[in-house]
């Protein structure tokens, strides 16, 4: 059986490369929805509608773990995917998302004063907020909605200039509460985290996922044997998008690091 990764783009290929890197033995199915991205701006119960068909669709390619590696559709629907969908539709089934292991790598290290930034939906959702304050009851916590990020960084005639505009007028607030520590929470923003750190300063240290989630998935085997013993260990990655736009390889390249073949991704529709 396969570890299936889904985003509601593309973003979700940094998560996967980094899952990759730490675990080339398995074999994976990426899927991302793209023709609908981005979920951010709609509703949580659209986002939960749509996080299901794409985890049927997973579930059909004979992934025995999916990790949605979209925060957006972790922070607003993992809680009922895990106690609604899967017990009555795929009991043997597991679903992980990538709020849980952020907040643990924010715990390991104390932080007092924590920034956030995600899309509206991520940020409306509170995930982060209740998850941290679990562990760091103390901690404050500021949230900062980005929706220009995600459309800055697919734009392929990205100017650097308007960046830093855009994350002058993001952080500003966040910096004012003198932050220690800045959560990524968005698997695109990782493609701009030099520049974040930039504008932060040495003093704030900014935390991207995708390192983070592939080491808890491997901790999550291991631990979890009866999981790891149904895994195909046959190096195999598929990629599924739900749009061939003109931009998709472009975007994959970028998220992933390499050009991928057109006979390497395929399209697929979901929403049936």
């Amino acid at each position: 059986m396969n570890i299936g990764v889904f985003d509601s783009g593309l973003g979700g290929l940094t998560i996967l490369k980094s899952i990759i890197k730490e675990m080339p033995e398995y074999s994976y199915v990426y899927l991302g929805d793209n023709a609908r991205v981005p979920y951010g701006n709609r509703s949580p119960e659209i986002i939960y509608e749509f996080t299901k068909q794409a985890l049927d669709f997973l579930f059909k390619k004979n992934c025995r773990l999916v990790v949605i590696a979209c925060n957006t559709s972790t922070s607003t629907s993992l809680r009922r995917i895990q106690h609604e969908y899967l017990p009555r539709f795929f009991p043997d089934r597991k679903v992980l998302g990538v709020v849980k292991p952020a907040v643990e790598e924010i715990s390991s290290h104390g932080y007092k004063r924590i920034g956030i930034i995600g899309t509206k939906a991520t940020v409306n959702s509170q995930a982060f907020v209740r998850e941290v304050k679990k562990v760091l009851p103390q901690a404050d916590v500021y949230q900062q909605a980005c929706p220009l990020l995600v459309p800055y960084i697919e734009d392929s005639g990205r100017n650097q200039s308007v960046l830093r505009l855009i994350l002058k007028e993001y952080l500003a607030g966040l910096e004012e509460k003198k932050i220690d520590s800045l959560l990524l929470a968005c698997t695109h923003y990782e493609i701009v985290e030099k520049e974040i750190e930039q504008e932060v300063g040495p003093s704030v240290k900014v935390i991207s996922e995708g390192k983070i989630v592939a080491k808890k998935l491997k901790d999550y085997l291991l631990r979890h044997q009866e999981v790891g013993k149904d895994l195909q260990k046959e190096r195999k990655v598929s990629y599924y998008v739900t749009d061939l736009n003109p931009d998709y390889q472009q975007l994959m390249k970028l998220f992933l690091g390499h050009l991928l073949e057109e006979s390497q991704v395929h399209h697929v529709k979901i929403d049936q």
